[in-house]
């Protein structure tokens, strides 16, 4: 195996790949005399499952399509060169290759926790920081008998489970009977059928002599620091690290192929989904903003956030553009979709064109009509998993509050969503239809009308989807990654600026003057209700906006209060959306056609149309 990198090591080159559940994408990065740059690209269909059934497969035809692109000679037969040859001019190899993946169906795990609530929301906050997709959560007061409990255990085969519960010092009863549930159940992992299921304790210190006793052999046992030591601290990091020694050692390891692609790496291979999270996490903390980030794939929607610098991560595994995109329809329902598609379609025309995506997930859209389709599908996607994101990064529950044993084990929701949509700063859109939209305009405004922003908020893209990538290379050379990510990365779309509350149509809903640097003469208007306006702002250009919204409109100063604001220009410009918040779009079909067709013409959506 090639020794991992130190972050200290000067790296000339270096290939990396995410092996994600479609596509396998690989991309080269070089230090040139601007620094480290991505200088080229490939990708290739992944090859976890038959007829191939080795992940290297994918992996390698990715990078010969780096190689042919770039004439730079990276493989030998069915291996990387790794170290490359010295010499700035020589062009064999490589000095290290990383990778990601969520390939054949990425790390799914079962949490279990002492009360629903609490150590079973701990738990899984933890486990989906960790990049894992969490098939349940388990509690002792989930509701469920004890033998529904155990049959849930057995059918679920997850690829690892996470144990938690009770405050050092607190309850026994509870995670002892929850360790009881799982060795009754005697869980066979989803691969490698030969090996015992690893399973991570992070509970009440005072119950691992008793957890070693019921979980010892019937399980892979790991013990480490209880995720939530005392009521009003969580401790996730411990857990969280151990769950991607565990998924590289044991998971990885199953999976067919991945023993052959650990052996080239340079470095661990990370969960796609935690690397792209180790991305969000530094831009936060770089630029010390409020940041929401999603990254939409064929079989699941990721979605980030930075609030106050507290970092959570949520994924919806049902919801995808192409492996799961007909449980987008189900969850959003059909006149959800629908309201988005700009032109007359039947139902049923509607659903076969959903199922054709799904039996053919790598196809892409061939005319104007199945692109419009795909994007109105992607904004319901992108809703319903940020809506799940909110219901999931919340604060602690009960912390600093008088309560009796009985109100913990009432407790049905969390504490307050941590996502306030006025304090955000930046969205950050990741994922096939985003980074691949023929036209950036398109990226911004599924997102804009997906997430709905209020006020004044920045949106960007990443470029080619390369954040899990860089994710990875972060842990080996941070400075190389964070170059990659301010050059070629992220793509700033603009700002878009949108008033709170609700109006009637082409009554007046803001005025603005907007100052320019430079020459450029200041610019003043006044936005309609209902209107959707896009003034050209070049990328990075600085300019001040005032606002002043009507009675009853709110631009984040209060309803009718004036508010100026700093704002930077990007690859699409200003958006300015008079549309109302939250946004209503018409009930009758017919007018609802005509006011997204006027929308899609004031921002140049579709092009001819």
């Amino acid at each position: 195996m090639t020794p991992a990198a130190s972050s200290d090591q000067p790296l000339q080159t270096i290939i990396a790949t995410d092996c994600g559940s479609t596509t396998t994408k690989a991309i080269l990065i070089e230090k040139t005399t601007d620094g480290y740059r991505q200088t080229c690209r490939g990708e290739a269909p992944t090859t976890v499952e038959a007829p191939f059934e080795d992940v290297t497969r994918g992996v390698l035809n990715a990078i010969a399509e780096v190689e042919e692109l770039s004439g730079r000679k990276i493989l030998d037969g069915e291996t990387i060169i790794t170290p490359g040859k010295a010499g700035a001019d020589s062009k064999i190899g490589v000095d290290i290759y990383i990778s990601t993946s969520s390939a054949g169906g990425g790390l799914q795990m079962m949490v279990a926790g002492a009360v629903q609530s609490m150590t079973g929301e701990s738990a899984q906050r933890c486990a989906l920081g960790a990049g894992a997709i969490v098939m349940d959560v388990l509690a002792s007061n989930d509701g469920r008998l004890p033998h529904e409990k155990i049959e849930r255990i057995r059918s679920l085969r997850p690829d690892m489970i996470l144990l938690s519960g009770g405050t050092d010092g607190g309850t026994v009863t509870h995670v002892v009977e929850m360790a009881e549930y799982i060795a009754a159940a005697d869980p066979r992992p989803r691969l490698g059928m030969s090996y015992n299921l690893p399973l991570i304790y992070a509970g009440n210190k005072d119950v691992r002599p008793r957890i070693r006793e019921i979980l010892g052999e019937k399980t892979a046992l790991t013990i480490t620091e209880n995720i939530r030591p005392v009521l009003e601290r969580e401790n996730l990091a411990p857990a969280r690290n151990k769950i991607h020694d565990l998924f590289l050692e044991h998971v990885m390891a199953q999976a067919p192929g991945y023993k052959k692609l650990i052996s080239w790496a340079g470095a661990p291979i990370i969960p796609t989904p935690a690397a792209v999270g180790m991305i969000m996490e530094s831009l936060a903390r770089r630029d010390g903003i409020n940041l929401i980030g999603v990254d939409i794939g064929g079989a699941t929607t990721d979605v980030f956030s930075v609030f106050n610098g507290v970092f959570n991560r949520t994924v919806s595994a049902n919801l995808g553009m192409s492996y799961s995109i007909s449980n987008v329809l189900t969850e959003a329902g059909l006149p959800n979709i629908m309201r988005w598609v700009p032109f007359s379609i039947e139902e049923q025309t509607l659903r076969n064109r959903i199922k054709n995506k799904m039996i053919r997930p790598t196809t892409i859209p061939q005319t104007l009509d199945e692109l419009q389709i795909e994007h109105a599908i992607s904004r319901e996607a992108l809703r319903l998993a940020l809506d799940h994101h909110k219901s999931l990064a919340t604060g602690l529950k009960g912390v600093q509050q008088e309560r009796t044993i009985s109100d913990i084990f009432e407790q049905k929701g969390s504490g307050a969503t941590l996502i306030d949509m006025l304090k955000l700063d930046l969205i950050v859109g990741s994922g096939g239809i985003l980074s691949h939209a023929p036209r950036r305009v398109q990226s911004m405004l599924m997102m804009v009308d997906a997430y709905q922003p209020l006020g004044v908020t920045t949106l960007a893209v990443d470029s080619i989807f390369m954040m899990p990538h860089l994710g990875a290379l972060s842990t080996v050379n941070e400075q190389a990654a964070t170059e990659v990510f301010v050059k070629d990365c992220l793509v700033y779309l603009g700002t878009c600026v949108a008033p709170i509350g609700q109006g009637k149509e082409g009554e007046r809903c803001l005025e603005y003057t907007i100052t320019f640097e430079g020459d450029r003469t200041p610019e003043n208007g006044t936005l309609a209700f209902g209107e959707l306006r896009l003034i050209p702002l070049a990328l990075n250009e600085p300019a001040k906006i005032e606002l002043r919204p009507a009675k009853g409109m709110d631009v984040g100063e209060g309803k009718g209060n004036a508010s100026t604001r700093s704002v930077k220009g990007g690859v699409v410009g200003l958006l300015l959306d008079g549309r109302g918040r939250p946004l209503q779009l018409p009930t009758d079909q017919q007018a609802r056609v005509a006011a997204l067709t006027r929308w899609y013409k004031a921002v140049d959506l579709y092009p001819g149309k």
